[in-house]
């Protein structure tokens, strides 16, 4: 029987992005595993998303387009409970070595965290129009 760690590493792809002997540990740990993981929970980010904006009396939806990257932003830096929510989806498939680094630097690499899931959400703002 694989184990946890196995299991998870052999479902996210390899690192996206390009690492090299001038990387640091944040940024090894961000293409090696954050960038895989948000790629591989893309899906789920934009349901989760989509539910929130539902449960917020569908505001979002009737936003300009610029205002729909601002919402984004705001409801991922304000809205505490749902950026833990949010933490947790990507926290859940680190392996424990990953996990170990990150409680390390954890305010640095949720910063960074954060900020990768609402570019990959702003960049999709599209797809959100469309299902929504």
């Amino acid at each position: 029987m694989e184990t946890r760690d196995s299991l998870i590493t052999y479902l996210r792809e390899s690192a996206i992005g390009n690492i090299s002997d001038q990387s640091s540990t944040e940024e090894i740990f961000q293409n090696k595993t954050l960038r895989p993981i948000l790629k591989f929970q893309n899906n789920l980010f934009i349901e989760v998303f989509l539910n929130y904006a539902m449960k917020q009396k569908g505001v979002f939806f009737t936003l300009s387009p610029d205002k729909k990257l601002a919402y984004i932003e705001n409801t991922i830096q304000r809205d505490i409970k749902f950026r833990n929510s949010l933490k947790g989806m990507i926290i859940g498939l680190f392996t424990v070595t990953e996990y170990s680094t990150y409680i390390k630097n954890s305010s640095n690499l949720n910063k960074r965290m954060m900020s990768m899931l609402i570019e990959r959400l702003k960049n999709q703002v599209l797809l959100l129009e469309v299902n929504g």
